[in-house]
């Protein structure tokens, strides 16, 4: 009577253990397919970029002649419509000829950089700029402002330039929205997608493992097979 009661107690937690993380058990696993049938240079968009030749110029002027008053923590080069500028400090663009001052980068000058970085069969649909994002944007945790870039096909291409510096930021597409919606769905942020330490996931995993385990457990008390054994002993 009393292992009755004791298996009884098992399978109901079992049940509503399973009925309570069932469905996540499933996103676990439909996105664990996912992420495991999947080519993650693809995912990046590699295969929409070509590769990009540095080019090489001469008669630059001294970063230290830019501005006298300039104090240089970090600098970068960057070409912009094949002219070459100093990235100042994160914020600001210099001519790295003339020494003058750039306020951002043009929407025109945005579609040559992004048409220096990809493919040439893509065809441009349209172009805007975006100043601010939420944290479920697909260019979230970038520089910004930015020109995004769009492209006509059924993968919905989109790239995406820095309107500061005119860095070519990122590559979005079909495959990628996919990634990304199913990576929230396996780390439980639903608000960033990338804590992999929030509570959420903690409690889930391990009511997935008690759900596992309350499993073997119902097998254990529930089998004619160790029953016979232990009767034979």
């Amino acid at each position: 009577m009393r292992k009755l009661r004791i298996r009884k107690k098992v399978r109901k937690t079992h049940r509503y253990l399973g009925l309570f993380i069932g469905l996540q058990f499933i996103m676990w696993t439909v996105s664990g397919l996912y992420f495991s049938w999947t080519n993650l240079d693809e995912i990046h968009g590699d295969h929409l970029r070509k590769s990009v030749k540095s080019m090489a110029f001469e008669n630059l002027v001294s970063p230290t002649a830019l501005d006298s008053t300039l104090k240089i923590e970090s600098i970068a080069l960057r070409e912009i419509n094949n002219e070459p500028y100093y990235w100042i400090n994160k914020s600001q663009l210099y001519n790295a000829k003339t020494g003058a001052a750039k306020m951002g980068v043009s929407k025109q000058e945005a579609l040559d950089i992004a048409a220096n970085n990809m493919i040439a069969t893509l065809k441009v649909s349209g172009i805007e700029k975006v100043e601010t994002v939420d944290t479920h944007h697909e260019y979230r945790e970038k520089l910004l402002p930015a020109y995004v870039v769009s492209y006509e096909g059924e993968e919905s291409v989109k790239a995406y330039v820095s309107v500061t510096d005119g860095a070519f930021q990122t590559v979005r597409h079909r495959d990628w929205r996919w990634f990304d919606f199913l990576w929230m769905m396996h780390t439980m942020d639903y608000e960033g997608r990338d804590d992999i330490n929030n509570w959420l996931l903690r409690v889930f995993s391990v009511l997935g493992l008690f759900t596992v385990l309350s499993g073997f457990a119902l097998w254990f008390i529930s089998s004619p097979t160790l029953r016979k054994i232990k009767k034979t002993r």
